[in-house]
């Protein structure tokens, strides 16, 4: 299992829960992405083999927010990687042995733990822990975290926390967040959903959103 790199900076947030269009999206931009991260909403529609089915063809994240004891963790973590998942996010919370059963049954797949989520009540109690997660994901030495695109400024405080750890940014397109800004302040990669997976061009929605990756990071190189 090769761990995920980010090359072109956007990972497409499959919940379209539809089978027939979820899979025309796939394969509409699927080559175009670094990965394709599925939620429970489509697993659960479409049952587990969905990831087996994507993951053959593409990377597959799974967000499966894994936030059990140890022993569960470790179960749902290598279920999803024997069914193909090349990534996997996980919530810090339950505490450090939590995430290294999730690291210690990856086989080689990437960790990604959440520190911020992108929605406005994210704010009311997981921001008084989120440096405390964001340093644990160093401690641990995790791939990558999970940061929020909806609020720039936080991206680049978790950027100087997490050193050269991986950032991907959920927010972008229908929750407002904006693109460049993500990346100019730190994220390597866009989380992006309904905005590709609702147009009804969504090869030219991911189209925009790549050149803008492009943008910011050639910006921060200069």
């Amino acid at each position: 299992m090769s761990k995920i790199k980010f090359e072109r900076g956007l990972i497409l947030a499959l919940d379209e829960t539809d089978y027939r269009k979820a899979m025309n999206i796939v394969n509409q931009v699927g080559k175009y992405v670094d990965a394709i991260k599925l939620n429970w909403p489509i697993v659960l529609s479409n049952g587990p083999q969905i990831i087996t089915e994507i993951s053959n063809h593409f990377k597959v994240i799974c967000d499966f927010k894994v936030s059990d004891v140890p022993h569960i963790n470790s179960m749902i973590t290598s279920t999803a990687v024997k069914l193909g998942a090349s990534g996997i996010i996980v919530h810090g919370f339950p505490g450090e042995d939590s995430v290294e059963a999730c690291m210690n049954s990856a086989h080689g797949a990437s960790i990604f733990l959440v520190v911020e989520m992108s929605n406005p009540g994210s704010a009311e109690f997981g921001k008084k822990f989120s440096d405390e997660l964001a340093r644990m994901a160093v401690k641990l030495k995790v791939d990558g975290i999970v940061a929020p695109a909806t609020r720039q400024e936080r991206i680049r405080h978790f950027r100087g926390i997490v050193g050269g750890l991986q950032i991907v940014t959920p927010g972008v397109g229908a929750q407002g967040g904006d693109a460049g800004k993500a990346i100019a302040n730190g994220a390597d990669a866009l989380i992006v959903g309904r905005s590709i997976y609702e147009s009804k061009e969504p090869m030219e929605v991911v189209n925009n959103f790549l050149s803008e990756v492009q943008s910011a990071r050639e910006r921060n190189i200069q």
